[in-house]
């Protein structure tokens, strides 16, 4: 039966925190280091000479040698060339299966035939952007109000970065208030006063460099699955200037990499209207991949506003957007209208009608294919897979999914602990979690070797491209991996 969802069954979200804490309570295990050195020394330094060559010019004209935080690869980033479907390929010719998906949002697969030819004949008409009005905005917006119950207007812009600044200054012209609470752990962007509380909850402002304390004076977090400490944070902030906004992502920050119960953010909604505060979503990753109607249209659960990002450009730029109820959107209403306070917020490449049009006929094509279930599908026979292996060799490894959206935990960086209780512990917590992340960064070049496409090495989109041959074919390379694991004979 079709449920126009991509998450099946929802993960047993205690279960997945046992498993987790006893995956961080035991010493690391990553790939043996003579099998590390092979790895580099016949892949990499053989395989992907000309992928190395060029990184190494690159670094003398970009910093780091890439633009793109996700290009970055344990030992040098590869060069890609082509995407297609459920695969890539590299300057040297390697063929890799694709489970970055651009980061998420290409559920149909990369570069998918149906859109690229209406991108063209958009390119052949009125080119990539006029900087006036073009009927695809209005196609595109309509199509989203079609299908998010809870957006009446859309405005797109440039990033997800971008529409999370825009909705808490909707929310505080609309509330009047001033904090703004996330949830800890969560990444909305890059701007200033949302660099907070980010990977690990409880680090406040320890990984905004560049960026002055007193920005986040009226920025707070609360930590996942804690409605408490929620309520506890907005009961002193109603002597504080009030609470403008709840914003958080409605499957757990980083993609639900720390998962929420299934009723947390009905008890969110609740805490929500009971103080007055907005309730922002953030679905850049979750909208129209979890489903059409976005996670919350899994959850049954309606927020004031959402951040949308990445799918909205069917994986083209211009990748953002804010969707919410008409009594909040007029604050970001565009042009040169008086009357009224309105938001601060442009952008003079946002809504281009290359962008626009790719955006509606992804969705469009989504719709007519059920993407979003058959990319759910293709995560739970991975993740399914993947703890049988886990089993198999006896490792400490967790795999969960939320439909197309899975998890594969070796080392359990993201879930370590900060207690500012215990200030002292505070180094020591975030010197464990770098040493971590160098062995989550050589599992996945393990699986770069092996043709597999990752996120982090810990993070794994399915796509409606992934038949179920090309994931049995993804089981056996990272069953290969594992062999090579530290304690495994």
């Amino acid at each position: 039966m079709s449920t126009g969802f991509a998450i099946n069954q929802y993960p047993d979200v205690d279960q997945v925190y046992k498993d987790l804490r006893s995956l961080i309570s035991q010493p690391i295990r990553s790939i043996r280091k003579a099998e590390m050195d092979k790895i580099i020394s016949e892949y990499y330094d053989k395989k992907c000479a000309r992928s190395k060559k060029m990184i190494a010019e690159a670094s003398e004209y970009i910093p780091g040698g890439v633009q793109h935080n996700l290009a970055f690869n344990h030992p040098f980033p590869l060069v890609f060339t082509k995407a297609s479907g459920a695969h890539l390929f590299d300057l040297d010719g390697n063929k890799y299966i694709d489970f970055l998906q651009a980061g998420g949002p290409t559920v149909l697969g990369s570069n998918p035939p149906v859109v690229r030819k209406k991108v063209l004949e958009l390119l052949n008409s009125s080119g990539p952007v006029t900087g006036l009005f073009h009927e695809y905005e209005l196609k595109l917006a309509e199509k989203i109000v079609q299908l998010v119950p809870s957006v009446e207007m859309f405005r797109m812009l440039g990033s997800g970065t971008e529409a999370c600044m825009a909705s808490i200054r909707v929310a505080r012209l609309a509330t009047k208030k001033k904090n703004i609470v996330k949830m800890g752990g969560a990444y909305h962007g890059w701007s200033d006063q949302l660099a907070y509380g980010l990977r690990l909850p409880g680090t406040r402002h320890f990984e905004a460099n560049g960026v002055p304390k007193s920005v986040f004076k009226y920025t707070q977090e609360f930590y996942p699955n804690d409605l408490n400490a929620l309520e506890s944070v907005l009961k002193r902030n109603r002597w504080r200037g009030g609470t403008a906004a709840v914003l958080m992502e409605p499957i757990g920050p980083e993609s639900g990499t720390r998962p929420l119960d299934k009723n947390f953010n009905a008890g969110v909604r609740e805490l929500c209207d009971r103080f007055g505060a907005l309730l922002i979503f953030d679905e850049v990753v979750t909208a129209f991949r979890v489903g059409l109607s976005g996670a919350q249209g899994y959850y049954g659960v309606t927020p004031d506003l959402t951040v949308f990002g990445k799918v909205v450009a069917g994986g083209y730029p211009s990748a953002g957007g804010l969707g919410g109820k008409k009594e909040y959107m007029k604050y970001v209403s565009a042009g040169i209208q008086t009357g009224m306070k309105k938001a601060l917020i442009g952008g003079t490449m946002a809504a281009n009608p290359l962008s626009s049009a790719a955006g509606y006929y992804t969705l469009c094509e989504m719709e007519k294919t059920k993407a979003c279930e058959k990319a759910g599908k293709a995560g739970d026979r991975l993740t399914l897979g993947l703890q049988k292996l886990i089993k198999k060799y006896n490792l400490p490894f967790v795999a969960f999914n939320q439909g197309s959206i899975c998890h594969l935990e070796t080392v359990g960086t993201m879930l370590l602990e900060i207690n500012f209780s215990k200030f002292w512990t505070i180094k020591k917590t975030i010197a464990e979690a770098h040493k971590r992340k160098h062995a989550m960064e050589e599992m996945g070049a393990a699986y770069m070797a092996e043709g597999l496409v990752t996120l982090a090495g810990s993070r794994l989109y399915t796509s409606a491209a992934d038949t179920d041959a090309i994931i049995d074919d993804a089981l056996k390379r990272f069953d290969r991996v594992f062999q090579k694991v530290e304690g495994v004979i």
